[in-house]
């Protein structure tokens, strides 16, 4: 009777004898109920052959029902084991000692048969000690402990009690992967909604592996409710040819909604070609637009000045200090003492905004550097203070031309680097880049208006990325649409960006229905007319983005509204979180590559997905920590 009450009877057939009948693929097994669960669980086992008909959610149910009865029977096991430990001769008098004292995590590792450790460590020292092994013996990533998630894990295990299992690897695997999945899927659904209105970015974010000759292109889909990742599509085969890679990016369009998308951002900062694809996307979608990453433009920016001679020679003199004090601990430990905790070196998505964030840095340290060379805490120390790297760094150090140069690459670095600050971390900054640009310019004028020959070779670099290659008519468009520049009297380049904005509005509105009295709704815009010159509207110019200013102020043009809306709402840059490719690259290792392709979609989906989430509730600055926060 007991038999009987196997709920994977209702699966089978029960036939003569100890056979039973599969009712999904109607095999005859014998062995009875035991033999048909290892046959609708499709695990090898025991020469059973595993069903090919059977449906997936049948599967896990009778995966999870052999699981448990394996807990069963590890349970009864243990515990008659323990019996016997303690009613043996030997261990009678260890027994009261085991009854009384909890083993440590580290003697479940190494148990001693000699003796029991009776531990002095309280619960939550056995508990941080269990979690420190588990990092340890995986080979995890220390780091793993500042995710949100950690912390979920263990509260939910907590409130579980002892004795608590978690999810085998073949429930990892199936169960919960597609159940977390269809979880993050639905929060992505929630930004979906607002693409009508407000549009989309998508962003081809590309990796390349140099050692394994592969190239992986992540495509991420952006508006102003956040950041989601797309997919990852290993792009090996179709940098070989444009028409392949363009397909590509056609079939993503396709995906996300040609209706839905403003433009695709491309980051050709792995070395991929793309050139071609921009002309076949823009030629196929009348209403979509092609533009390069900002963040990797600025950045190219940057590293041309540093490849200027008398740039180059003082930030081969600051790496000279920098990896003195940094290669020896005591120099460091002194050079923190007399700089408060402050570092030298600060670290950013490039080499070469990084030089400049260090030199920034080291700049505001030149006292205390001076100071700390000339003390007689380091004078007294011969094992350092005569090394050939201790003379050259006091050499540097004392000179006022060093220090010159320095004060002027920091002078000229400033200006981009405020634009990569404004441009990074997924907020919608396309109508604010071209002021920026302008501003960054005019800064670079001030600075060399007594030097025409370097004012000109530093504007000549800044042109040549900026129109060239990183300027877009969708720049323009934004920027003659954002209020806090229509409305400022102190911008002058508006004449100048007219004729792009109109080129735009032509190519977003482009049936008579949707241009219908557009000249007169643009005037109304710029006059402040109707509901643009209200006092709240006027209040709200500077203090809300542009794209929310015009959902609440524009119904005075609802032609120019709706162009509006999608053209401000858009980001700018590929860099919308930090990138830890790393991550990417254990994901991508030979040895989950094993695994089916659509676990790997999954995992990575996921993975993404989350630190996104993560990294853009609460406080927006923490994506762009990289210019604002010191690293050693």
């Amino acid at each position: 009777m007991v038999r009987e009450k196997d709920v994977c009877w209702e699966y089978c057939e029960k036939l003569e004898g100890n056979k039973v009948k599969c009712r999904f693929c109607q095999k005859v097994l014998n062995g009875g109920i035991s033999r048909l669960k290892h046959h609708l669980s499709r695990l090898p086992s025991k020469g059973v052959l595993p069903c090919s008909k059977v449906r997936d959610e049948v599967t896990d149910r009778v995966r999870a029902i052999i699981a448990i009865k394996e807990e069963g029977k590890e349970a009864a096991s243990a515990k008659k084991q323990r019996l016997t430990d303690i009613k043996s001769p030997g261990n009678i008098v260890l027994s009261k000692a085991m009854l009384s004292s909890e083993m440590t995590p580290m003697s479940k590792v190494y148990p001693s048969t000699m003796q029991v450790s009776n531990s002095s460590l309280s619960d939550r020292e056995n508990a941080e000690q269990s979690i420190a092994l588990f990092f340890f013996e995986n080979k995890l990533d220390f780091t793993v402990a500042h995710s949100s998630s950690y912390q979920f894990m263990m509260d939910a295990v907590a409130k579980c009690g002892p004795g608590f299992r978690g999810p085998s690897p073949e429930a990892l695997k199936t169960t919960w992967l597609q159940r977390v999945k269809s979880e993050v899927s639905e929060k992505s659904k929630e930004n979906q909604k607002e693409w009508s209105t407000t549009g989309c970015t998508i962003i081809a974010d590309s990796w390349t592996d140099k050692s394994r000759s592969k190239s992986l292109i992540n495509f991420l889909v952006s508006s102003p409710s956040g950041t989601f990742f797309h997919k990852s599509v290993d792009a090996t085969l179709y940098t070989k040819s444009t028409k392949c890679l363009a397909d590509l990016f056609d079939a993503v369009i396709q995906e996300v909604g040609p209706e839905n998308v403003v433009q695709v951002i491309m980051d050709g900062a792995a070395g991929l070609n793309y050139v071609g694809v921009p002309n076949y996307i823009m030629q196929n979608y009348t209403t979509i637009f092609c533009t390069p990453c900002a963040s990797h433009c600025l950045n190219l920016i940057l590293e041309d000045f540093s490849k200027i001679d008398w740039v180059q020679r003082s930030i081969l003199q600051a790496q000279t200090i920098s990896k003195f004090i940094y290669n020896h601990t005591w120099v460091l430990d002194l050079m923190r003492k007399f700089t408060g905790g402050q570092e030298l070196v600060r670290t950013s998505i490039t080499k070469s905004a990084s030089n400049f964030l260090s030199l920034q840095s080291m700049l505001r340290q030149r006292a205390r550097l001076k100071h700390m060379f000339n003390s007689s805490e380091y004078s007294s120390n011969l094992t350092y203070v005569n090394k050939a790297q201790s003379i050259s760094c006091i050499t540097i150090i004392e000179d006022n031309e060093f220090w010159k140069s320095v004060e002027e690459c920091v002078a000229i670095s400033d200006p981009i680097l405020k634009v990569l600050r404004e441009v990074v971390g997924g907020k919608p900054a396309v109508g604010f880049i071209y002021e920026a640009m302008t501003r960054a310019k005019e800064s670079l004028r001030t600075y060399y208006i007594m030097d025409e020959n370097k004012c000109k070779t530093f504007l000549d670099i800044v042109d040549g990325r900026w129109q060239n290659q990183l300027h877009s008519p969708l720049h323009a468009a934004a920027a003659f649409l954002n209020p806090s520049i229509q409305y400022n009297p102190e911008v002058k380049f508006l004449n100048l960006v007219k004729e792009e904005f109109l080129a735009v509005l032509e190519k977003l509105l482009p049936t008579p229905e949707m241009a219908h009295d557009i000249t007169g709704q643009i005037l109304l815009f710029k006059k402040a007319q109707g509901l643009f010159g209200g006092n709240l509207a006027r209040e709200a110019r500077n203090s809300i983005p542009p794209g929310q200013w015009w959902e609440m102020y524009g119904d005075s043009a609802p032609g120019l509204q709706r162009v509006a809306v999608r053209i401000l709402s858009q980001v700018c840059s590929a860099a919308t979180f930090d990138r830890n490719w790393n991550t990417l690259q254990q994901i991508h290792s030979e040895k989950r590559n094993r695994l089916d392709k659509e676990i790997l979609g999954d995992l990575l989906y996921i993975n993404y997905n989350l630190k996104l989430a993560n990294q853009l509730k609460g406080n927006p600055m923490k994506l762009i920590r990289f210019l604002s926060t010191t690293s050693t």
